[in-house]
């Protein structure tokens, strides 16, 4: 490891030991937002670990998450909570193996629409079966869990997901996901299990983010289907991803800062057309910053230093 590495490391730690003392300084409003950056910056990185270098665009990021916070609010007066996040753990990787399994041969757009239909699907089946089997729409959720609680598990959930994701990207599955992506026919002719491959990175995602969910099902008190299953946390999910790069490691989080923040101030103050801006702020990315703001500046920064040599 080199001195370079070593100073990366320290910064990273310090950084981390930072964020950690958040709660000491920061009134009730601004540990919300910490909060709320700390879920969008794991789910954007959890996302990216499969769908960035295998460029298959999911949707389903919102199925996984409200089944992690439907697990808690169901399972959260019968079974302790660590216990109960490991459940919601479980039942995320059950359900992303099945779903990888039946739909992980498909590209493209059928790709994107079948996700997306995915956590529609979620949300009926949850929903059909609070009306008629339980009687109820929504259920309360009574955690003795502050929002420092919430948010150091946040945080720590994050700093872990950013790891993998460093780990992936120098080990060999990363240079298959890698390979994946450019030409499937070609990883094929390597040798590579492409099948196997993609379902492993998918229901690694998959569980990230079902405990993102789960864990912060507890700050709302009252969840049901509306509230845990809006396909909002998906689309803010891509946009975030593909905003900071996809491809790169702390991508996700360069986009997830900036536009949590940009959203949360947008919701304030235009209400009604929220929905709007956030489609033509999703197509104004595509078009102008395909690849991500840290590709984007990698290219500008070898342009002016090939500009200054002789």
């Amino acid at each position: 490891m080199t001195a370079r590495d070593l100073a990366g490391w320290a910064a990273a730690l310090a950084t981390l030991a930072a964020l950690a003392l958040a709660p000491v300084y920061l009134d009730a409003y601004g540990l919300g937002l910490m909060i709320g950056i700390a879920g969008y910056v794991t789910l954007a990185t959890a996302w990216a670990l499969f769908s960035g270098p295998t460029r298959y665009v999911s949707l389903a990021t919102v199925a996984f998450f409200g089944i992690g916070a439907y697990t808690v609010a169901v399972l959260s007066e019968t079974l302790p909570y660590p216990l109960v996040l490991l459940v919601a753990a479980l039942i995320g990787l059950v359900v992303a193996l099945v779903v990888g399994l039946s739909t992980l041969r498909l590209a493209g757009v059928y790709f994107v629409i079948f996700t997306f239909g995915l956590a529609e699907l979620i949300r009926q089946l949850v929903t059909w079966y609070e009306v008629n089997v339980t009687g109820t729409l929504g259920r309360y959720i009574f955690l003795d869990l502050g929002s420092e609680d919430i948010y150091w598990q946040l945080l720590a959930l994050g700093a872990t997901t950013i790891l993998l994701a460093w780990w992936i990207g120098r080990s060999r599955i990363g240079l298959a996901l890698r390979v994946i992506g450019d030409d499937e026919v070609v990883a094929a002719h390597c040798g590579i299990d492409i099948a196997r491959v993609k379902l492993a990175l998918f229901a690694a995602s998959a569980v990230i983010i079902t405990l993102v969910g789960a864990i912060q099902a507890p700050r709302w008190t009252y969840v049901e289907p509306a509230i845990v299953f809006n396909p909002t946390i998906s689309f803010l999910t891509l946009i975030m991803a593909l905003l900071g790069g996809a491809n790169r490691l702390w991508g996700p989080l360069l986009g997830a800062v900036p536009l949590f923040l940009l959203f949360e101030w947008l919701s304030a103050n235009f209400p009604n057309h929220y929905s709007i801006i956030l489609g033509l702020l999703f197509i104004a990315i595509v078009f102008v910053l395909p690849k991500g703001i840290v590709a984007f500046a990698e290219k500008q920064w070898k342009g002016k230093s090939a500009e200054a040599a002789p």
